[in-house]
């Protein structure tokens, strides 16, 4: 089959589920994966023949695409902060507004600074090996309680070529750390069972729930802990970091102060709405 028959087969296997724009990114993302090949190769060859292999591969991307699986865990990998990170239904498909938290934290942090960050609850490892990258001279543990998805965080790691102290734990049974840190932060669970309805079916269907959601009535559960983490193990000068709920940020700002915590600043995002927040001691 060639590149232009294919495309037909493609758009017409899934105009009922996405827009054009949509299945349009698809195919360029499938084709630079599988095939090697660019939007502008792709545009100027439309009559390359694709081989049985292939041809293989992007017929059981088009079954998975109508199940609504999403793109990123059917190539079982995705981009954050200009590195390539691997993904499967283990850990949650890293999202802009991340990049955005990793920005702020290295805008907030001298380049050539010893320090050592801790990332609470690091599912693809995005923020660890993010921050590892691009603070080379920091030392960077990072914590979760799915093994499964460490063990995706690990190969991350290897594939950009930086190394991170990961390590098994539940945050809320965790009360003490042998060491200091100065920094430490944390995109932990944050969306109410409540706001489910607001959420895309492909997210609910396919992306881990124990990294997504915690109760209505205990909604802040996981910044409370960290919090009190924080306290006991942020070195002088140390800082926190959280990616946030953006309809309760004047309650995490509230909880944070009532701890003691200072120079509380709340940020938003991208889409004009609160996301993240920075703390010191």
């Amino acid at each position: 089959m060639q590149i232009k028959e294919f495309k037909k087969y493609f758009f017409d296997a899934l105009s009922k589920v996405y827009p054009k724009t949509e299945i349009q990114s698809f195919f360029n993302l499938l084709f630079e994966y599988k095939l090697k090949l660019s939007r502008v190769e792709i545009a100027l060859q439309p009559e390359t023949t694709i081989n049985k292999n292939e041809l293989d591969f992007l017929q059981k991307a088009v079954f998975y695409l109508k199940k609504e699986i999403p793109i990123q865990y059917i190539i079982g990998e995705t981009e954050f902060y200009g590195l390539k990170f691997t993904v499967n239904k283990n850990v949650l498909i890293p999202r802009p507004e991340t990049e955005e938290l990793v920005d702020w934290i290295i805008a907030s942090t001298p380049p050539n600074d010893q320090i050592k960050i801790l990332d609470i609850g690091t599912g693809s490892g995005c923020i660890a090996i993010s921050l590892a990258k691009n603070l080379p001279n920091s030392t960077v543990y990072a914590l979760d309680i799915s093994a499964e998805a460490l063990k995706i965080a690990e190969q991350s790691a290897k594939k950009n070529n930086v190394f991170i102290h990961f390590f098994e734990a539940d945050i809320l049974n965790l009360n003490e750390l042998q060491q200091s840190f100065n920094i430490i932060v944390s995109n932990p669970p944050y969306v109410r069972a409540s706001e489910k309805l607001q959420m895309q079916q492909n997210v609910l269907a396919n992306e881990p729930h124990l990294a997504l959601f915690v109760e209505d009535n205990n909604a802040l559960l996981y910044y409370d802990k960290i919090a009190n983490l924080a306290k006991k193990q942020l070195a002088k000068n140390g800082q926190l970091f959280f990616e946030i709920n953006q309809y309760l940020g004047n309650e995490t700002v509230e909880l944070i102060s009532l701890k003691g915590f200072k120079n509380i600043e709340l940020k938003k995002d991208i889409f004009g709405v609160d996301r993240m927040v920075k703390a010191s001691l």
